[in-house]
């Protein structure tokens, strides 16, 4: 479809100057050729914006993570280009849907084979809490397996919460220290769930 006329005869100047959003410069001493800070904050903004997730589906909620993925909410502007489908090259592991007590072990071994440092993202009420589905054969939330740093709730949630669950995701990794994941609460959270 063209564009109206109007465009053409009358055409308005872009604005860039205000409609410009920077990420936030972290915590520093600067002069006129320089820029001194902690290397915790560094790492920890290059982390943020460049997380790479696998994401893990197997019922309704992966139809929503498909939804949040496409042009409309767009997932790329958060630094996140690349899906990725192999758990060597993912630090983020987002788990979807209805998770059988079968299906268990494949995702402890999905999680064990992620590179450190890796973060877990819990979605819908099946994968938070086992949902609707009290059965012998559901697992009743994924968090005993492994550990969990964001639930999403809803069942399925909407694009929206998938979008507030990243930027909760964002937010820890940004602040969580370098010397974090050789803390002893740390390991001993990882010995509670059988992982060396």
């Amino acid at each position: 479809m063209a564009r109206p006329v109007r465009f053409n005869i009358h055409p308005k100047k872009t604005d860039i100057e205000d409609n410009i959003a920077l990420s936030e410069m972290p915590a520093g001493v600067g002069g006129e050729n320089y820029y001194a800070t902690k290397l915790e904050s560094i790492v920890g903004l290059g982390r943020k914006y460049s997380l790479w997730p696998l994401p893990f589906s197997t019922a309704c909620c992966s139809i929503e993570f498909m939804a949040a993925q496409a042009a409309t909410y767009d997932w790329s502007r958060f630094g996140s280009e690349r899906m990725a489908f192999t758990p060597r090259q993912c630090d983020l592991l987002i788990v979807t849907g209805t998770i059988a007590k079968k299906m268990a072990p494949i995702i402890h071994q999905v999680y064990l084979q992620m590179a450190e440092p890796r973060w877990v993202m819990a979605v819908g009420a099946c994968a938070c809490s086992g949902g609707i589905f009290d059965t012998y054969s559901v697992l009743q939330g994924i968090d005993q397996i492994i550990p969990v740093d964001v639930y999403v709730p809803g069942c399925p949630p909407r694009p929206e919460a998938y979008l507030d669950g990243f930027m909760r995701i964002q937010d820890l990794v940004g602040k969580e220290g370098l010397r974090r994941r050789n803390s002893e609460y740390y390991k001993e959270l990882m010995n509670s769930y059988g992982i060396q």
